[in-house]
């Protein structure tokens, strides 16, 4: 820009001392401007004025660097200021005593989750009975669900795929019978769920094909979903069943989608992010859970949080494809989103709310508002889009209620488009398949507190 010159000075720090979670951020700019700041580097976050230290790999080796930028675009409006030069500031964390344990039960539902929707769904107070009716009249929530597989091998690919419907649709069964025993209290639903879980990890050597990351993202979630639910909720799981439960994560769906897709479109990307985390949650393998969040951030790939949603406006990678797979994206970087904070990540919060962008962007698209649109092409070179695409357009996915929810009750930020998607659909049911958790009235509809992230 040009302009008058500014100059940002920012402290040096010095290392943290053990325990330490935040550190305030105390960069000024001479000319009275708001800086802002990101991580070059470090296991760390920024999150407004403040550095947010997050939990280092067991194998990490210390000490770790961590370094900020502090920076200050400038004005192109008057009064013109030119874009300050940044400024670094790094230091060393010596000890993983600043990394907090894994939240149990933490993925999608946490404790609080699970004891709200029972108490709603108890009082029959609306919208939570609602959508619970959704949910116990849906034929995956059944205890007397017929599993549709095991299987040793798994395909999902265009042309031929095996087996892949029988593990989507036991992976749908075994969490909401799951979230069933959650929120009734019959038994017959946690048994239910063990069932599906102790024969699928008894067989499942490999998920195989061309779209075989999508066959593990999808399905994989559900499965991991239930089987931290019904650890954190139920006695009758052994350890050992429990621990060949982790083993097939492992050894099935992890390798699958450990180095992302960075070949398709975003949605296949976002599902690995999300699927990767709650691996990392129900596994605690410190490792594998922040390779996923660093991907969300810094990958290269189309899921990247900004290289999906590519516009401070909202326009996302496959909106020039269809609304169906935007959504599918946006709903798997929701969930993303939702592990993180109960991990004590405000990824919700990133790029500025980019997410709720995002949202509010496809929401107005989809209820036959108009948005702007820059030709875009995507991070493979093979994707080319010149318009919003009409495929599928107010065709809206259970995708709403979990976003809005956040944004506006935990946050204090308006989302009118999310709303009104919200509303027209409430209450939310299944989705397609394995595609999205579905029934969000019931599990995300919360009362209008603020929080900041790890409740504090």
């Amino acid at each position: 820009h040009d302009g008058v010159e500014q100059h940002v000075t920012f402290p040096p720090f010095a290392d943290p001392p053990p325990g330490t979670r935040k550190i305030p951020l105390h960069a000024t700019c001479d000319a009275d401007a708001k800086v802002h700041y990101y991580v070059l580097a470090g296991p760390a976050e920024a999150v407004d004025d403040t550095l947010v230290l997050t939990p280092i790999p067991k194998r990490g080796r210390l000490p770790i660097r961590v370094t900020v930028v502090a920076w200050q675009w400038g004005s192109s409006i008057e009064p013109k200021r030119k874009t300050a030069k940044a400024v670094e500031r790094s230091f060393l964390v010596r000890t993983t005593e600043n990394s907090t344990p894994f939240v149990h039960p933490g993925i999608l539902h946490d404790r609080a989750d699970l004891d709200r929707m029972k108490l709603q769904v108890a009082r029959r107070a609306e919208p939570w009975f609602s959508g619970f009716e959704k949910l116990r009249n849906d034929h995956p929530s059944q205890a007397d669900w017929r599993l549709r597989g095991p299987f040793d091998t798994v395909v999902r690919a265009p042309a031929v795929s095996q087996h892949i419907a029988e593990m989507d649709a036991d992976a749908n069964a075994a969490y909401q019978n799951a979230l069933m025993w959650c929120i009734t209290g019959d038994a017959a639903h946690a048994r239910k769920s063990v069932e599906i879980l102790n024969a699928w990890s008894s067989r499942l050597q490999s998920i195989t094909g061309k779209d075989r990351q999508l066959g593990a993202s999808l399905g994989g979630f559900k499965f991991v979903n239930a089987a931290e639910l019904i650890r954190g909720t139920y006695d009758g799981w052994s350890e050992a069943d429990i621990d060949r439960c982790g083993e097939m994560f492992r050894r099935a769906i992890y390798p699958t989608i450990k180095d992302f897709a960075t070949f398709a479109n975003g949605n296949w990307d976002a599902g690995c992010i999300k699927t990767m985390m709650a691996i990392g949650v129900f596994c605690d393998d410190r490792a594998i859970f922040d390779r996923a969040v660093d991907y969300y951030y810094r990958g290269k790939g189309n899921g990247r949080l900004t290289n999906y949603i590519v516009t401070v406006d909202g326009e996302c990678q496959e909106t020039g494809r269809d609304q169906s797979h935007t959504q599918l994206g946006l709903g798997h970087l929701a969930d993303a989103c939702e592990i993180g904070w109960h991990q004590h990540l405000d990824m919700y919060g990133a790029n500025e709310n980019r997410l709720l962008a995002g949202f509010e962007y496809t929401a107005r698209y989809n209820l036959g508002g108009d948005v702007p649109f820059v030709n875009y092409t995507d991070t493979t070179g093979k994707y080319i889009e010149k318009r919003p695409s009409t495929k599928n357009r107010g065709a809206l996915q259970p995708i709403y209620e979990m976003v809005l929810n956040h944004y506006e009750n935990r946050r204090g930020l308006s989302a009118p488009f999310t709303q009104q998607a919200a509303d027209r659909i409430r209450p939310e049911g299944p989705a397609n398949g394995a595609d999205h958790p579905g029934f969000g009235t019931l599990l995300f509809t919360r009362p209008k507190q603020l929080e900041s992230v790890g409740g504090d």
